[in-house]
């Protein structure tokens, strides 16, 4: 059986199909998000502590770390500027982290101070990637996420976009990079845009379990983009993609719809024992105005002990906004 292990310095956990699914929060990554770019430009790292503390109340596995805040001169801005946050992210949590940059000198710089086994997201199918990621992740034994796009961009085709994983876990071997450490994202198409998108991906995870045996994850709410109440939309993905054998993805966990479609997921996959996580999160469970549930803030994961008092509340605060 396929098992990815990521760690921190005291926490470990295991990606694969017989776990419980991953949860990588998104949410310390200032794409799109103006006021944070500035904060972290000025040295302000309040929102990302915030972000932080919050993912992992609202029962994230692991956190997604990104400082990608500008586009001018990221080779020199962005290696210092990740450093800084996996420092203050990793002080401050115990989850295993995920180093996200397009930046290879920023990837690096963060593998030399990331303690633990972080996942590096990501490598392309591009002959320029291969070369400057694949030594990297042999080098510090770490996995990490290959996307399937090459030089010519996103395929509309699953079958390239399988193709181009099938490359990545290839050249993989070849750097001496087992396949349970390379972690598919057979990228997600928006279903507003594409009305098969979801079936396309769906038969792409079916096909990365059985003939690549690779564990997998995405850009979850990749696929509600541009459409009302996307997070319904996001909730129902959820369980349908984990049924099609995906095993992570990189989402909000401070929403509450999208968690508690993780955890029933986990129950009816058989990988929440004795339905053990559900019981602890949702036994204490009443409705509240607008019909959202209250629950005590779980791990998705299972991986870990009971999370309540300021941590939980907080956790209960992001998931109301």
């Amino acid at each position: 059986m396929t098992r990815t292990i990521v760690a921190s310095a005291t926490r470990e956990i295991v990606i694969g199909f017989d776990q419980p699914f991953c949860v990588i929060g998104e949410r310390i990554n200032p794409t799109g998000r103006k006021k944070l770019a500035a904060e972290m430009i000025e040295g302000n790292f309040e929102t990302v502590i915030k972000d932080a503390l919050e993912q992992v109340a609202a029962g994230a596995t692991m956190l997604d770390v990104n400082a990608g805040v500008t586009a001018v001169n990221p080779n020199e801005t962005e290696p210092p500027l990740l450093v800084k946050t996996l420092e203050i992210v990793q002080g401050l949590v115990d989850v295993p982290l995920s180093i996200d940059s397009s930046v290879t000198a920023a990837i690096e710089a963060g593998l030399r101070v990331a303690k633990g086994r972080p996942l590096v997201n990501s490598v392309t199918g591009e002959e320029e990637k291969l070369e400057a990621i694949l030594p990297l992740v042999k080098k510090y034994d770490v996995p990490v996420v290959a996307i399937s796009n090459d030089e010519t961009g996103i395929s509309m085709d699953p079958d390239v976009r399988f193709a181009v994983a099938k490359k990545i876990v290839e050249r993989a071997m070849d750097h001496g990079i087992k396949p349970h450490d390379i972690v598919v994202d057979p990228l997600v198409m928006p279903i507003g845009a594409l009305g098969d998108a979801g079936r396309q991906v769906f038969a792409l995870l079916r096909r990365l379990r059985e003939e690549l045996k690779v564990n997998t994850t995405c850009g979850l709410s990749n696929i509600s983009f541009g459409l009302p109440h996307r997070h319904g939309i996001n909730a129902g993905f959820i369980p349908m993609v984990i049924g099609a054998g995906m095993t992570s993805a990189i989402m909000n966990p401070c929403r509450p719809q999208e968690m508690e479609a993780v955890r029933a997921a986990n129950v009816l996959n058989g990988t929440d024992a004795n339905c053990t996580n559900w019981i602890m999160t949702y036994r204490d469970h009443k409705p509240a105005e607008g019909g959202h549930a209250v629950a005590a803030a779980q791990p998705a994961g299972g991986g870990g002990g009971r999370r309540g008092g300021r941590a939980a509340r907080a956790g209960a605060a992001a998931r109301a906004e």
